[in-house]
């Protein structure tokens, strides 16, 4: 059984340092690149047909339809437990009231005499959730993309999660689209579910955008779509999940050590670090996992991960803070007795979970915040998804006549500036109409 390692920061040199901050290889190697590029390119050029042949490769198996029908959506909400649909209920009312609070638009502005600007929302015509569905079904990242995707009131909302073994999509995600009001599914997975929702197959339409998380081929499938002017923009770069715990003598061992493993469980590339001042701490988390890890189902997954996770024992918690925003987590959980005063002091991470009860699961499923999060340290210049991510923003100005005098003379002398007369001339044919409205007044 694989054991925490624990290091000692002030005992490491630069190097050392960089590798205990570093993440695993990541798996985009040129090879998977160049496989993912090929399911691309059959699913472009033989649409359907090539999305029967890869389903039945790689997962076994052979839909019926490639959409769900209308009745199997509303007949797994209706078999769906009492219990799980109020669960998948309550999460949607507070991922929903999260969200909906991001709906604000701004009002105009008066930049100067006579000059409004304002920025205006536009929701994005047709964007694609990927659900994934391999090793289980996740109905939360349905909910965290398609509530989302109805507030901004994008048009269509198309949805692909791969089928299990008898055909169909797992009812639990169907009842999570049903929750939402989302109707059109298919079942279809992979890469190649990809590349239908980004350049369009008889049946599948082709979207704007791409959302959701995936394995190695989802995620050089949506690369290779972003890059292509043809395919479709992606939601953000993405790679293994982390959390990263920073912990003082105040945390509860066993709670840490659930919070690491509840994130290693993902999937053996993801990563669970944790960084403390208390050494004590440290070793009672390592006995800690090392005691609940048999009963956990995934253990083996788990203890992957566990290879290349640690705990890193500094010396001062100002220190933990810059080892955190340099290595700008996913997720991220302060279980110290200042957490919310930390907060401030926190640049970079995708979602921040405060104090001893703050659990990551729950960012996971229900809290109402998004986990749809920016990976692989690219939490030091992306966010996680919002509102936003499913709408274009388009400025808009107006200028009366006293708007266009008061900034006539500026435009003209940065347009020559530029050596572009075009842009000045632009300004000075309607100085002219304006001199002409003015002798006839």
């Amino acid at each position: 059984m694989t054991e925490l390692a624990i290091q000692r920061w002030s005992g490491l040199d630069p190097d050392e340092r960089d590798a205990a901050l570093a993440r695993p290889t990541s798996s985009l190697d040129p090879a998977l690149l160049n496989r993912v590029a090929d399911i691309v390119s059959d699913v472009r050029a033989r649409g359907d047909e090539a999305l029967a042949e890869l389903t039945a490769r790689f997962d076994g198996t052979t839909p019926s339809s490639l959409r769900v029908p209308d009745a199997e959506i509303a007949g797994a909400l209706a078999a769906c437990p009492t219990a799980d649909r109020a669960a998948l209920e309550h999460a949607r009312s507070n991922i929903h009231r999260f969200h909906a609070a991001q709906l604000t638009d701004l009002p105009w502005v008066e930049v100067d005499a006579g000059v409004r600007c304002r920025q205006v929302r536009r929701p994005i015509d047709a964007v694609g959730l990927y659900v994934p569905g391999g090793s289980a079904p996740l109905p939360s990242a349905l909910l965290m993309l398609a509530i989302p995707a109805l507030l901004a009131r994008c048009p269509r909302i198309v949805i692909c999660s791969p089928p299990q073994s008898d055909g169909c999509v797992a009812p639990v995600v169907l009842a999570a689209a049903a929750v939402c009001g989302v109707r059109e599914v298919y079942a279809v997975g992979g890469a190649q579910a990809i590349a239908a929702m980004a350049y369009g197959t008889a049946s599948i339409p082709a979207v704007d955008k791409i959302y959701g998380p995936g394995n190695a081929y989802v995620t050089a499938a949506k690369m290779l779509a972003a890059q292509d002017p043809r395919g479709a923009a992606c939601d953000m770069p993405a790679g293994p999940s982390e959390v990263l715990v920073i912990a003082d003598d105040t945390a509860d061992a066993d709670a840490v050590a659930a919070d690491l493993m509840a994130q290693a469980e993902h999937g053996p590339d993801s990563q669970a670090l944790l960084m403390t001042v208390s050494v004590d701490l440290a070793t009672a988390v390592r006995r800690s996992i090392a005691s609940q890890l048999p009963a956990r189902s995934r253990r083996h997954i788990i203890a992957a991960a566990l290879s290349h996770s640690r705990a890193v024992v500094f010396e001062r918690m100002d220190d933990v803070i810059v080892a955190s925003n340099r290595y700008a987590p996913e997720h991220l959980i302060i279980n110290t007795r200042d957490a919310e005063q930390r907060l401030s002091d926190i640049r970079n991470a995708g979602s921040v979970f405060l104090g001893p009860w703050a659990a990551e699961t729950f960012g996971d499923y229900c809290s109402g915040t998004n986990h749809v999060l920016p990976t692989y340290g690219f939490a030091r210049a992306y966010s996680g998804v919002t509102l936003a991510d499913f709408s274009k923003f388009i400025t808009v100005q107006h200028l009366n006549q006293t708007g266009f005098d008061r900034l006539s003379e500026t435009a003209q002398r940065l347009a020559m500036l530029e050596g572009l007369d075009a842009h000045a001339a632009a300004v000075t044919v309607r100085q002219r109409q304006r001199d002409r409205l003015r002798r006839r007044a």
